[in-house]
C-alpha cells in the first residue's frame, strides 16, 4: 500500500513540474526532460484534448458507463498516454474510453504517460496503439490501415511489420472499404461479420452487394450461406437467385425475439433456425470487459 501511495505521489510531484513556466519541457533534450518522458503524471483532464487521429468512431454509453464505474472503485489501473503541445497543452495519442469515462465521473486529473511527437508520429502512435490495444470493428481497422498508408507513405510490407500482421491479413481488411458504404454501416453497426463482408466484396456491383446484404440480414445468413449465395450469383449473374438453397426462413417469432435481445443486452445476437421450432442462438464478444458485461445483463448482476 504504501508503494502505491508512493508512486501516486510522485505523480503529483512531477505534475507540479510541468506547470512551471520557467522550466517548460518542449524537446527530449530540455532539462528536466528525463523526469517527465515516460513517466507516469497525474495530469490535468482540462489540459487534455481529444486526438483527431483517433480511429475508434463509435462509443458506446453502456459501457464507458460501465467503465465509469470500475474507475471509480478502482481508479484508472493502465495510464493514458498524451503528447505535450504546449505549457499545459497535451493531446490524446491512447486511452480515450478511459479519458471519456473519467470525465463522467468529474475526476479533475489522469494518470498519463507523456511523450513529445510531431503530428505524424503521433497520428502513427494513435493508429498503431489502438489497432494492437482496442476492439475496433472492423472497418475502423481498415480505415487505420488505410491512413498508415495513404498519411504515412507505408507499403502493405512494412505496414505488416509495424502493426506485427500479415499482409494477407492487412490486405482482407483493405479489401473491405470497396463494400458500399451502407454495408460498411452494417459491419460497424454489428449486423455483419468481417466474413460476411470478405464474401460480398467479391461482387462488384454495389446495388447487387446491397441486395445480398439485405437477403442476409433478413434470412439471417451464416458466412459459409453468404460464400455459398455469392458463389451461385457468379453463376446465375443475379444477386435474386443467391440465395442458398440449405437456408430456412426465420419465424417472426424468432426475428422479434432476436430483436428484443439485440436491444436489452446491447450486442449482437446470431440464431441459426434449423427445424420446426429449433435452432441455435449465439453471442459473439470481442473482449473479456465485454463479456461480463453480456453476462451480467443475463443475470442481472
Amino acid at each position: 500500500m504504501a508503494k502505491a501511495t508512493k508512486k501516486q505521489a510522485l505523480g503529483r510531484g512531477l505534475s507540479a513540474l510541468l506547470k512551471d513556466p520557467e522550466n517548460d519541457i518542449k524537446s527530449a533534450s530540455d532539462k528536466n526532460a528525463d523526469k517527465v518522458v515516460g513517466n507516469i503524471i497525474e495530469l490535468d483532464l482540462e489540459f487534455i484534448e481529444v486526438n483527431p487521429f483517433q480511429p475508434r468512431s463509435n462509443f458506446n454509453d453502456d459501457t464507458l458507463q460501465e467503465l465509469a464505474t470500475s474507475i471509480k472503485e478502482l481508479g484508472v489501473i493502465q495510464p493514458i498516454t498524451v503528447r505535450k503541445l504546449g505549457f499545459n497543452q497535451y493531446q490524446l495519442v491512447s486511452g480515450e474510453r478511459r479519458y471519456r469515462a473519467s470525465k463522467l465521473l468529474n475526476l479533475t486529473t489522469i494518470p498519463a504517460y507523456i511523450r513529445i511527437a510531431n503530428d505524424q508520429e503521433s497520428l502513427e502512435m494513435a493508429l498503431v496503439e489502438n489497432i494492437q490495444r482496442q476492439d475496433l470493428d472492423p472497418i475502423e481497422i481498415a480505415l487505420s490501415y488505410q491512413r498508415l498508408i495513404d498519411e504515412i507513405n507505408l507499403t502493405q510490407e512494412k505496414l505488416s511489420d509495424r502493426v506485427g500482421k500479415k499482409r494477407s491479413t492487412i490486405a482482407n481488411y483493405l479489401r473491405l472499404l470497396k463494400l458500399d458504404p451502407i454495408i460498411q454501416t452494417g459491419m460497424r453497426d454489428g449486423f455483419l461479420s468481417m466474413g460476411h463482408g470478405r464474401a460480398l466484396v467479391n461482387i462488384d456491383k454495389k446495388q447487387d452487394q446491397i441486395a445480398l446484404y439485405e437477403k442476409i440480414i433478413s434470412q439471417n445468413l451464416s458466412v459459409r450461406d453468404t460464400e455459398h449465395a455469392v458463389k451461385n450469383y457468379h453463376s446465375a449473374g443475379s444477386p435474386t437467385k443467391a440465395s442458398p438453397s440449405t437456408s430456412k426462413s426465420i419465424p417472426k417469432f424468432v426475428n422479434e425475439g432476436v430483436t428484443e435481445l439485440k436491444e436489452h443486452l446491447g450486442a449482437k445476437v446470431g440464431v441459426k433456425h434449423s427445424g420446426k421450432s429449433g435452432g441455435k442462438i449465439t453471442i459473439p464478444y470481442s473482449s473479456e470487459e465485454e463479456f461480463e458485461r453480456i453476462v451480467n445483463r443475463i443475470t442481472g448482476a
